[in-house]
């Protein structure tokens, strides 16, 4: 199970100090009133940037494994949110997907690039959709896009500002900025499939 460790380091500050030597996690989740052997189990690597690793406890009564991810690290996905938001900024301010894909991804093949930017634009747009939901006073009328939200909450970068914002959602919503799992299915019903950000021309599908 993954939770929030609060911080305002960005992913490389977090590698460059180490931070996961001094992240805690006082009570167990599943046994807040103790009585269980919860206790410090290592750490796990990711792949950016180099020199990540991730803390996490384990509670044999529970069978459950806890790890706690830095605010500034996307979930289920390699990287930052930061990154992952940037993605997002560039598809919406592109003409068409195909511009985008090849500003970002000119390395690889254009539809590897477009599934590349269409997985972050179907995953951030769903959990903007879901914030709007949950928080309707402090996001009335504004559009379910990352330039919106910029604006109407006078940030520099949504999804770490989203993450503080919806810490007690965090496991209701989806990755990489909340922590829900995926479903048996590989896939989650839940999860509105709408898709709006950045104009494509008619009958192109994102």
């Amino acid at each position: 199970m993954q939770l929030r460790l609060a911080t305002s380091l960005t992913s490389e500050e977090y590698v460059k100090h180490q931070a996961w030597e001094d992240a805690t996690l006082q009570r167990c989740p599943l046994h807040p009133q103790g009585g269980c052997s919860f206790a410090r189990h290592g750490t796990y690597e990711r792949v950016k940037p180099p020199g990540t690793r991730i803390p996490r406890w384990y509670c044999p009564e529970g069978h459950c494994t806890f790890s706690l991810l830095a605010d500034c690290f996307a979930a289920r996905l390699s990287g930052s949110l930061q990154e992952v938001e940037a993605v997002v900024v560039v598809a919406e301010q592109s003409r068409t997907r195909e511009a985008a894909a090849d500003a970002l991804r000119p390395d690889i093949e254009l539809p590897g690039a477009l599934r590349f930017i269409r997985r972050r634009l179907k995953a951030v747009y769903t959990a903007l959709i879901l914030i709007l939901g949950l928080f309707p006073d402090l996001l009335a009328g504004c559009p379910a896009s990352i330039s919106a939200f910029r604006q109407h909450l006078g940030v520099a970068w949504v999804l770490p500002a989203l993450r503080e914002i919806a810490e007690l959602q965090l496991a209701q919503l989806p990755p990489p900025l909340g922590f829900r799992p995926p479903s048996a299915r590989g896939g989650d019903s839940r999860q509105p499939d709408q898709h709006q950000g950045g104009p494509d021309p008619p009958g192109i599908i994102a």
